[in-house]
């Protein structure tokens, strides 16, 4: 037992994390009780069961409680105590509304969609329909990766916004301390977040006067170098107004790198991904992913290649699952997910320059109304790929869309909210 290193597997089961602390409890506890006799191997092997354990340790802040790997990079956790149960009555009801709008919407023979709604993080209901691949004949399933596209977006600030809460870095710390060579000091990480950075976006200044060839796929540090070598301009000075912009993005994902010392694929994958039981979402990699993954195709059915800026993340290239994308969202109301005075911030609106509800948090989009509860979400568009992320906070509800055909009814998902939020589960019980 000397030396032991908490990362070396002991056995298939030992070597397992619990991030729930009561099913750790319920398993040591039977563990105990199905021995004939506690030996000295059995308590060597519940040390190491500790120890295994604590391998991704719970530490205290001034802030709250914040969840860190033994390498010291924050992750994300599961929830740990479950929402309230959903009568059956009311999820035949909610399902029923659900169903009917579904299939007014989306035809069978035209459209490639993967759909879910749930309450409480329990499914509502879910379907999947047409092709992932339509030269091999492979079809979309729960568990089919779909390029989830500016949904990516809320990713990123996620893992951004952890390790701010870690105090890895702060919010209006100047990205020129981190990226090397970044061209415009005022820039903050908040400004990224909430895109008012001013910064242009890539795939216009790249396209532009033979500042990129578009033979060579373009990357993250890419993007600094040609804003550097060519002398890219803000489109306006830095927080004077709100921009939509997929350069911030692809910035955060290079702090991220530079923080963690990961690259973005692997970061995600250790804070968010693994942690949450995320299998099968990953982040794209064009040298080793582009055979693998599911194409997007256009309207007419037309598949849609890859090009020279399918190499950038952060602000893209994440592929995920609406299942997978549920358990992000329910680990969202975590109540150590993020402290409360930071939480305020990212639902907080920053581009009110434009009259309207839409607004603008720090990496999600919200809508606010006269009278009711804004509700949050992050819509998606690359290539053929269309996404939908809608979260009903008070309500605790969520509308996940991913298709990788173009098809904007992808976006009247919303429409359902509506009817489904009206009224509430007022029998919930625990089956």
């Amino acid at each position: 037992m000397n030396n032991f290193d908490c990362g070396k597997p002991v056995d298939s089961f030992l070597k397992k994390k619990f991030y729930n602390f009561n099913e750790y409890l319920y398993l040591l506890f039977n563990t105990i009780i199905m021995a004939s006799k506690i030996s000295l191997h059995t308590i060597q092997l519940l040390i190491v069961f500790l120890l295994s354990v604590s391998c991704s340790k719970q530490e205290k802040t001034e802030d709250g409680v914040v969840k860190v790997n033994k390498n010291g990079i924050p992750v994300m956790m599961p929830l740990q105590e479950e929402l309230p149960k959903l009568s059956t009555a009311f999820i035949n009801d909610k399902k029923y509304g659900v169903s009917r709008f579904f299939e007014k919407t989306w035809s069978e023979k035209n459209d490639n969609v993967a759909f879910l709604v749930a309450k409480n993080g329990q499914i509502i209901y879910e379907n999947y329909m047409g092709f992932a691949n339509k030269r091999t004949g492979e079809m979309i399933t729960k568990e089919m990766p779909l390029h989830i596209a500016s949904v990516s977006k809320v990713l990123t600030s996620t893992a951004v916004l952890m390790l701010v809460d870690t105090k890895k870095i702060s919010l209006n710390q100047k990205v020129n301390t981190i990226i090397e060579n970044f061209p415009y000091p005022d820039v903050t990480i908040q400004t990224l977040l909430n895109h008012r950075s001013g910064m242009r976006n890539y795939a216009y200044f790249t396209f532009e006067n033979g500042n990129w060839d578009k033979k060579e796929t373009l990357t993250n540090e890419d993007i600094v170098k040609v804003m550097v070598e060519k002398e890219i301009s803000l489109e306006r000075p830095t927080d004077t107004g709100f921009g939509y912009c997929n350069t911030n993005y692809a910035m955060l994902a290079l702090i991220i790198e530079k923080v963690t010392g990961l690259k973005y694929p692997e970061a995600m994958k250790e804070m968010i991904f693994a942690p949450l039981g995320m299998t099968d979402t990953f982040v794209f990699d064009i040298a080793k992913d582009r055979d693998i993954i599911a194409p997007s195709y256009k309207g007419n059915n037309v598949e849609i290649g890859i090009d020279y800026l399918d190499g950038i993340y952060g602000d893209k290239n994440i592929y995920s699952t609406p299942r997978d994308l549920l358990k992000f969202d329910k680990a969202r109301y975590a109540p150590f997910f993020l402290n409360p005075d930071l939480l305020k911030k990212v639902y907080k609106g920053y581009s009110y320059e434009s009259k309207g509800i839409r607004n603008y948090g720090l990496g999600i989009r919200m809508s606010e109304f006269e009278k009711g509860e804004p509700f949050y979400y992050h819509n998606g568009w690359w290539h053929g790929n269309n996404a939908v992320f809608s979260r009903f906070i008070k309500d605790t509800a969520t509308i996940i869309v991913l298709g990788n055909r173009f098809n904007r009814n992808i976006y009247k998902a919303k429409n359902i909210a509506a009817s489904f939020l009206a009224g509430s589960d007022t029998t919930s019980v625990a089956e």
